[in-house]
């Protein structure tokens, strides 16, 4: 007779996206506000600990796709020569922001929002990485411009983000004749850069 405790939920590789699936299934079956932090970690075959090794907190499970690819966004801009105008620098390094992220991640917390529930986490969740994301391009504008009232650059961070926001929700929800994110985050965010660079 076998004594061996059984073990519960799927065998112990913690990863990202044994993590991030786990979670998946468990949100369109019971939905977001149902599912614990120990319900995923269970599903997932890993501890409590483990899942708190990759996330901060559950509503980070919605993002594991976004994040690493706006994590690039200040390395891009980086890259940025100071010969490129300080607009063409923005808009282009949040298209190569786009063009990194994989055509075939559609991040399912945007696609199934109704059935998972998640609306309202993934909006509040979304605001702290779109204010993080303002405020490396709001340093990358004061760095590179002569006028820093505070204003523009704000403004200009504002406006390209929701340009390239709005460009992502259309593509998640395009279906299986999307086009790549890059068509559409360009498409979105070069008319907004070409905006501010007439006013400069």
């Amino acid at each position: 007779m076998n004594d061996q405790p059984q073990q519960v939920g799927r065998p112990r590789r913690s990863s990202k996206r044994i993590l991030e699936e786990a979670a998946a299934e468990l949100f369109l079956e019971q939905t977001y506000a149902r599912t614990t932090v120990d319900d995923i970690a269970q599903r997932a075959g890993v501890s409590r600990n483990t899942f708190f090794n990759y996330f901060g907190s559950k509503s980070d499970v919605l993002w594991v796709d976004f994040d690493e690819t706006i994590e690039r966004l200040s390395v891009e801009l980086e890259a940025s020569g100071p010969a490129n105008p300080v607009m063409d620098a923005v808009g282009d390094a949040i298209v190569r922001v786009a063009a990194s992220h994989p055509d075939d991640r559609v991040p399912w917390a945007l696609t199934q929002v109704d059935l998972m529930g998640t609306r309202d986490d993934l909006e509040a969740s979304g605001l702290r990485r779109f204010m993080k994301q303002a405020e490396v391009i709001r340093l990358f504008l004061s760095s590179r411009t002569a006028v820093d009232d505070g204003l523009q650059p704000q403004a200009v961070a504002f406006a390209v983000l929701g340009a390239a926001a709005a460009a992502a929700g259309v593509w998640a929800s395009a279906g299986i004749g999307r086009r790549p994110l890059a068509d559409y985050v360009a498409e979105a965010v070069d008319p907004v850069c070409a905006g501010f660079a007439a006013r400069r």
